[in-house]
């Protein structure tokens, strides 16, 4: 690793305010403590605000931003394959915010490294997704994060109507298809539902804390000890 790599990385591990010590970072970084002590001297002296001494740890101030990234080939086309991606089959609010994110990346490239963003070659189909199901996307995410139940009606694959009140846990993108997973009210128990098989959909006032056994991580686990490893088949 170059050493300015392993102090940018050094800065990295001491964002977020807590006290890392100089053999958690040499262990990171597979250097010697004698190596992190001198970066860490180094990296005060040109004014980056880290606090502590050695055999105690070092801490940084909130407050110092590091200066526009520098990203190698491969991230970049990492970056762009990403955010194309999500512009074509992602939530509308989630498309607009990957438009956006590849401006503002082109925006802060040099010269050589915009070309090769305009150059990256990998696209995704905008029209398989519709209006529709965009909005339901932003709906199902949404949600999840503020921890709302939602209310929705639903068409399974036999073309059997029901409604339903979940606490949406996550989403799923399987190839062809968006998923969502939550914990059903009305069953007691996890749920699957495909995204394009939702009628109306609602978030209600109704809030709830995550439980034990009512976790994405308990769906994974029980996917797990169940020998499952795709989507299992929704049913109501």
């Amino acid at each position: 690793m170059r050493r300015a790599d392993r102090l940018f990385q050094i800065v990295q591990h001491l964002r977020g305010g807590r006290l890392v010590t100089a053999k958690k970072l040499a262990e990171k970084l597979e250097v010697s403590e004698r190596t992190i002590y001198r970066d860490i001297a180094d990296l005060q002296s040109t004014g980056v605000p880290i606090d502590g001494e050695a055999g105690v740890g070092y801490i940084m101030r909130e407050g110092f931003d590091l200066p526009p990234l520098m990203f190698s080939r491969d991230e970049i086309v990492s970056l762009v394959a990403g955010a194309r991606l999500v512009k074509a089959l992602g939530g509308a609010t989630l498309a607009r915010a990957a438009e956006e994110a590849l401006v503002k990346i082109e925006a802060i490239l040099p010269d050589a490294e915009r070309a090769r963003l305009r150059a990256t070659e990998i696209h995704a189909p905008t029209f398989l997704m519709s209006d529709a199901d965009r909005e339901k996307l932003d709906v199902v995410e949404r949600a999840a994060e503020s921890r709302n139940v939602i209310r929705f009606d639903y068409v399974d694959a036999d073309g059997k109507p029901t409604s339903r009140s979940i606490r949406p846990l996550g989403l799923w993108f399987w190839g062809d298809r968006w998923l969502f997973v939550g914990w059903c009210l009305l069953r007691e128990d996890f749920r699957m539902f495909r995204v394009n098989r939702v009628r109306e959909i609602e978030t209600l006032p109704e809030t709830f804390r995550p439980e034990r056994g009512k976790t994405i991580r308990d769906f994974y686990r029980q996917m797990e000890e169940n020998g499952e490893h795709g989507p299992r088949r929704e049913y109501p």
